[in-house]
């Protein structure tokens, strides 16, 4: 009965997390769009990699203490589905998918909103659950802080990169707003990182000297968000017929959500 009732518990806060987390997505014209017309090789590749990324994630944040790394694969598999259950129930009652539209359409939309939802579903155990994991105070590696930024890139990435509205900022940009920007970036997580901090083996103090900060976790941290940021860019197609300036700007754009979602990933984590 216990058993019974713990199943349900997280199964209704995996459900809880998806919606909140997927919803600003969910509700977006331009992902509806992206759902039916962007290249499925794109598609297909950005779900295969999001299963080794919840496994990762499962490890550090799943649904329950977990000693095997298949366990950590039906946490991401169970993650998966809440995600795709919960895509495609919003997007019928939002009307975005339903009888007449086709097979390609209705996978495609549900497709590209499964991972904002498996990684909000992942994220309800840290947000809405109250037992703490075993091994939870122990020390974390530096790459575990990096992966944990990464993940905070993507998902706060994938929340603007769809939108016009990115794209309309990247065309009207000077060099000299561009490079304004990645300043303004660098600061905005420099900031982050200071408030927030790290725990563990890379525990930030008042004593740490600010550039040491900047060089271990400010710059490599804004060039994985950089390099996450392109990728999903190239991902939705942006940087199809595409200059090379053009993409480096749009790149710099997204980059500025995606390094304050890397810097705060902690927060959220």
């Amino acid at each position: 009965m216990r058993a019974r009732s713990k199943v349900l518990r997280d199964t209704g806060r995996a459900l809880g997390g998806a919606l909140i987390f997927s919803m600003p997505m969910l509700m977006t014209m331009e992902m509806w769009w992206l759902g039916f017309s962007m290249d499925r090789l794109r598609l297909a590749l950005l779900l295969i990699l999001c299963l080794p990324l919840l496994i990762l994630l499962s490890r550090r944040i799943g649904f329950e203490t977990t000693r095997a790394w298949r366990e950590d694969v039906a946490d991401a598999l169970f993650a998966l589905g809440i995600g795709m259950v919960t895509s495609a129930v919003a997007l019928a009652v939002f009307g975005a998918i339903g009888p007449g539209m086709s097979f390609h359409e209705i996978t495609g939309k549900i497709a590209i909103q499964v991972v904002p939802a498996s990684i909000g579903a992942l994220l309800a155990r840290s947000q809405l659950g109250s037992e703490r994991r075993e091994g939870e105070d122990q020390q974390e590696s530096y790459w575990s802080e990096m992966f944990l930024m990464a993940v905070g890139a993507l998902f706060l990435g994938f929340n603007v990169a769809p939108t016009e509205e990115m794209i309309l900022i990247s065309y009207r940009m000077t060099p000299w707003h561009a490079v304004a920007l990645v300043l303004l970036s660098l600061l905005v997580m420099h900031g982050f990182i200071f408030a927030v901090g790290f725990r563990g083996g890379t525990e930030l103090t008042p004593q740490t000297p600010w550039w040491s900060a900047f060089a271990r976790f400010t710059l490599p941290g804004y060039m994985l968000a950089m390099m996450v940021s392109l990728y999903i860019l190239w991902t939705f197609g942006r940087t199809d017929d595409t200059s090379l300036e053009q993409v480096i700007t749009a790149t710099i754009v997204l980059g500025f959500p995606s390094s304050a979602g890397a810097a705060a990933a902690r927060l959220i984590l």
